[in-house]
């Protein structure tokens, strides 16, 4: 809030915490808020799930730009561009406003807020509500059955030459002699 934002929304919960539930609360706090813009970073750093914009998109019905990491409100305010990396290089969407987006670590230089404003943010207002309060149950629908470690690969060969590549991938099988 030091960086400019006047109120918050806390949505508190000792419960954990999975992509589809976080999902319907941010759909609620949209329908409610109504902003034109849901801003998110495109995956959550503790299970490294890439869902929760694309569900929040689908459930308001809004258009959705996924790992943006530049964007430009034309001056109507009512369309915007998105350039987001994709495997072939950039590619720009136009979105009408409201609209969903992901974004890339590009998309922002972080800034630091002053002492003062720092100062000023513990006087705004932060509303804290539950899950229940928006009539969304935290009850996981993912559960992990377990982790393993990956198996154990042979060492690899280092070969002096072609023809001793060809012949070690004849004898595994990868090539066949004509």
């Amino acid at each position: 809030m030091a960086l400019g934002a006047d109120r918050s929304i806390h949505v508190e919960t000792d419960k954990e915490t999975q992509p589809l539930a976080v999902a319907k609360i941010l759909h609620m706090l949209a329908k409610k808020e109504k902003p034109d813009i849901v801003l998110l970073g495109k995956q959550a750093i503790d299970d490294d799930c890439n869902q929760t914009g694309q569900l929040v998109a689908g459930f308001l019905g809004w258009p959705q730009a996924t790992f943006a990491s530049k964007v430009e409100i034309a001056e109507d305010h009512k369309t915007m561009n998105v350039t987001r990396e994709v495997d072939s290089g950039l590619e720009t969407l136009k979105l009408v406003l409201p609209s969903v987006i992901t974004c890339d670590l590009r998309l922002n230089e972080p800034r630091f807020a002053k002492l003062k404003d720092i100062m000023a943010a513990r006087k705004k207002p932060i509303e804290k509500i539950t899950p229940e309060e928006l009539g969304i149950s935290m009850e996981p629908r993912i559960r992990i059955l377990s982790v393993d470690e990956p198996p154990v690969r042979p060492p690899g060969v280092k070969l002096d030459s072609l023809d001793a590549l060809v012949a070690k991938l004849k004898e595994h099988g990868f090539i066949q002699s004509n």
